[in-house]
């Protein structure tokens, strides 16, 4: 399947600098030298994310669900949802210390920590997916998306919010849980809103 060999490629290109071997879970967690500059600047990293939210959020209300573009829209607010929710609780299971608080990748139950898995990489692993499953096959310049959480993954390991092991576990959730939400019969949120949402600001605007 073309969507499983884009995601592989997204795996692959988050763990392209680890060469050497480490710790964790795989064996390949390490420390990257430090770099908040240019693009890998945390600034950066978060206005991918909120602009990431606000996009899908936006697009969801104004389109609706009444065609494919609407729906694959809440398919992508399903996935983030979920996959935020997912996160959270193994953030809070596993307790595991980021890159910048030490240089030991199997630090795992330690107080408050949050660094296993990575909920910015999965959360917009789950936004980009439905989009590349459901218009990837007609329009392969929409698979260019994956490489959003790509360079997500390689940022926070550059300025040391996360490991490798954190970003590609991270990669994996939000991608499975945008393939699961891209092949639901329909949509979660929207059947769970009074009435459904049928129809979306630019639908009901339409002269």
């Amino acid at each position: 399947m073309r969507l499983s060999r884009i995601c592989s490629c997204l795996l692959a290109l988050a763990v392209s600098s680890t060469a050497c071997a480490g710790g964790g879970p795989f064996g390949i967690d390490h420390r990257l030298h430090y770099d908040n500059r240019g693009i890998w600047n945390r600034n950066d990293q978060n206005a991918l994310l909120y602009g990431t939210i606000v996009t899908v959020g936006v697009g969801a209300l104004a389109f609706g669900d009444q065609d494919k573009l609407g729906d694959t829209f809440w398919r992508s607010v399903d996935a983030m949802v979920v996959t935020s929710v997912s996160t959270e609780a193994l953030k809070y299971t596993f307790r595991r210390e980021r890159p910048s608080q030490t240089d030991d990748p199997d630090r795992f139950f330690k107080g408050h920590s949050q660094s296993f898995p990575s909920g910015e990489v999965a959360a917009i692993s789950a936004a980009v997916t439905p989009f590349i499953a459901n218009y990837g096959s007609d329009h392969p310049a929409v698979y260019a998306l994956a490489l959003l959480p790509a360079y997500d993954a390689v940022a926070r390991m550059k300025v040391r919010g996360h490991w490798q092991s954190d970003v590609l576990v991270g990669a994996a959730i939000g991608t499975g849980i945008g393939i699961w939400a891209s092949r639901r019969d329909s949509p979660l949120i929207v059947g769970w809103l009074p009435g459904g949402f049928s129809v979306g600001f630019v639908h009901h605007f339409k002269p």
